[in-house]
């Protein structure tokens, strides 16, 4: 349908308008026209838009009112992965931190931005020509959901940006959360209308971003505020500090509790500032952060795996509260491990209901004294883990009673065990008890075990759920149907991960033993146990004498080696995975030079340029070294690649010897 260009005219007049009084309303807090006069605006525009469909813009205020719901979210894939910023809990650690940072810029003072750690969701707003075109949650770092139709309901996400000065393309990121007074409504609300309440803010705005109906997104009170950004002009600003005044030009919300410092004395100052006027803020925050100011200074600092190397969040201490000890329950991880639960009466602790507490071990449990029936001390351990500090002596009543971890495991009736120098105590059957099937199967398929490629958390989680696999051995009973059924899964998926399922039938024996996950078993400890068994019957059925005749095996590892055999569900797991058709290889070890390596313990960190990782363990072994993952003072050498990681730091602080790649590739070849 064609249209005159008077509409055309009056709808960008509108848009641009009603834009400006969303910005003095929400961002500045000074509106200059009456709700009513608002109201009659955004009505003249939706008129317009339903009349004239291809007049309605990405950017237009009315998109502020939700979609119809959404079957799923897409995926939002990051060029700058979204990281999380590492804790500092005291001064000390925040003095050592910058004296670290000082020492790697060769730095007298570094100038630091002091904002608060808002406690809520994180979310990146990508910009094309001023106008919000994706929306992504943090995810995993590198890939989020996207979110974008409800992320254009909040409104103080601009849609389009304010002034001249944006980039053409730009990333800008932030938290969202829910103002506490707003959260309290939002939660009485809830009530009303018999729908359950929130635990607290964070949740709440967690929860309110990502429901499939935007309309439900856009009746919740979500704030958003930038702390960051992602893709952005090389030459977009010298310093964060200015980055920080362009958000606020573009139309965004800026705390106003934002600081530029010189040095880190001033950073604690304001946070021990902010630390008492906490409670009066209008948002739940749990520390500040501090970033480096200069933009340049920050690409010379490391990162570590998961956090920038130019900024820390120094977390405020945890806050406490007291309640009594319900019962005592055993829960059970997905490494097997059985840890008490504390039941608590339900008791609010810095804005959260807690109801449950973990009690770590029964050690902790015995020192601390803690029985069912006691009053307790809980405090929020980093303001998020609920942990029982302490009890009320006085307070103890008559009925406490003493708890103790069970003998069988509370989820499959398993055999459990203690280990030998150690405070947890485990369930032994690690293939076939629930509680630990999703952590048996994703090692069961890792890459160093059964290489099963494309088998992720999310789909072993589906096909937990969904009951089609209950032990590692159903992985080969599954068929391309089954798998193209799942959520997200379609054939060419589903056909790619049955045949790599199929090329996982032959694997050496060496794999096979390290894909059981038996506690303590290692890549290199599996390679010991294959060369000298040779098969699997042998090992099933060995004594712990025979097994502390393999090289490395101790006391302690053999009794995890025999206790995991000798659990009977264990044992029938591995009778089903090898009727499977899993043929197990057991190729011929050819020593080299003598194995002049052998008893020697060697460390790999960093990126290998002539080699992978696993063909750099493969050749040690086959000159008789050990290869572990952690550094220890029995480590005799660490191999140092590219981009090396803590692990050459323990290696200099232990005093052990490093080598780089030319110097191990030339030890190999003599």
């Amino acid at each position: 349908m064609s249209q005159s260009g008077k509409p055309r005219q009056r709808a960008a007049e509108l848009r641009q308008e009603i834009n400006h009084h969303n910005y003095r309303y929400y961002v500045l807090d000074d509106p200059v026209i009456s709700d009513a006069q608002y109201d009659k605006l955004l009505r003249e525009l939706e008129k317009i838009e339903e009349k004239y469909p291809e007049l309605k813009t990405p950017d237009s205020p009315t998109q502020r009112i939700g979609a119809a719901p959404s079957p799923d979210f897409g995926e939002v894939k990051y060029k700058i992965p979204m990281l999380s910023i590492g804790n500092k809990l005291d001064e000390k650690q925040v003095h050592d931190w910058d004296i670290s940072k000082k020492e790697e810029l060769r730095f007298d003072c570094i100038d630091y931005t002091v904002e608060p750690k808002f406690d809520g969701t994180s979310v990146s707003l990508l910009y094309r020509n001023g106008v919000l075109v994706q929306a992504g949650t943090r995810g995993d770092g590198s890939t989020g959901e996207d979110v974008t139709t409800n992320a254009r309901t909040i409104k103080t996400v601009p849609l389009h940006l304010q002034g001249q000065d944006w980039p053409k393309v730009v990333e800008v990121r932030g938290e969202v959360v829910i103002p506490k007074k707003e959260f309290e409504i939002l939660n009485a609300e809830q009530l009303k209308r018999g729908e359950k309440v929130f635990a607290n803010p964070r949740n709440a705005a967690a929860g309110s971003l990502r429901q499939l109906d935007s309309k439900i997104t856009a009746s919740r009170p979500l704030v958003f505020l930038p702390w960051g950004f992602g893709v952005a002009p090389k030459n977009f600003a010298r310093h964060y500090s200015e980055v920080v005044k362009k958000f606020k030009n573009w139309g965004f919300h800026v705390t106003e509790f934002f600081h530029v410092t010189h040095g880190i004395e001033e950073c604690i100052e304001l946070y021990k500032q902010i630390l008492i006027k906490r409670d009066e803020l209008p948002f739940e925050i749990d520390g500040m952060v501090y970033k480096v100011d200069d933009l340049s200074a920050r690409e010379r600092l490391r990162p570590t795996a998961r956090a920038p190397g130019w900024a820390i969040a120094h977390k405020f201490p945890a806050k406490e509260g007291t309640t009594r000890v319900i019962n005592i329950e055993p829960s059970v991880g997905r490494t097997g491990v059985i840890t008490p639960v504390a039941i608590l009466e339900p008791v609010e602790v810095g804005g959260v209901t807690v109801t449950r507490s973990t009690l770590h071990n029964e050690d902790e449990l015995l020192r601390k004294d803690i029985r069912i029936n006691d009053t307790i001390l809980v405090r929020r351990a980093g303001d998020v883990i609920p942990e029982a500090v302490s009890i009320f002596v006085k307070k103890r009543s008559h009925n406490s009673q003493i708890w103790h971890v069970p003998k069988v495991c509370p989820q499959c009736r398993s055999e459990v065990i203690r280990e030998e120098g150690k405070a947890a105590h485990r369930c032994t059957a690690g293939l076939y008890c629930p509680a630990q099937l999703m952590g048996a199967i994703l090692h069961f398929a890792s890459r160093s075990a059964m290489d099963i490629e494309g088998l992720g958390e999310k789909l072993v989680e589906q096909l937990v759920s969904k009951g089609l696999v209950k032990t590692v051995d159903d992985l080969y009973h599954l068929n391309q149907d089954d798998l193209a059924a799942l959520e997200r899964m379609g054939d060419k998926s589903a056909q790619n991960i049955i045949e790599s399922i199929n090329r996982s039938r032959k694997p050496t024996f060496a794999r096979f033993l390290y894909s059981l996950g038996i506690p303590q078993v290692g890549e290199a400890t599996a390679e010991e146990l294959a060369a000298h068994f040779g098969t699997i019957e042998p090992l099933e059925n060995a004594k712990l004498e025979k097994l502390q005749e393999v090289q490395n095996v101790g006391l302690t590892m053999a009794e995890d080696i025999y206790s995991f055999f000798h659990e009977e569900h264990n044992r029938e797991v591995i009778s089903k995975l090898l009727k499977t058709e899993i043929q197990l290889q057991t190729p011929r070890i050819t020593a080299k030079k003598n194995l002049l390596l052998t008893g020697k313990t060697f460390v790999l960190t960093g990126t290998l340029s002539g080699m992978t990782r696993d063909q750099a363990k493969k050749e040690l072994r086959a000159f008789g070294a050990k290869v572990s993952d952690t550094v220890s003072k029995k480590t005799d050498y660490v191999i140092v690649g590219e981009e090396p990681g803590s692990k050459a730091d323990k290696a200099r602080e232990f005093g052990v010897k490093m080598i780089s790649e030319k110097e191990f590739t030339k030890l190999i070849s003599r």
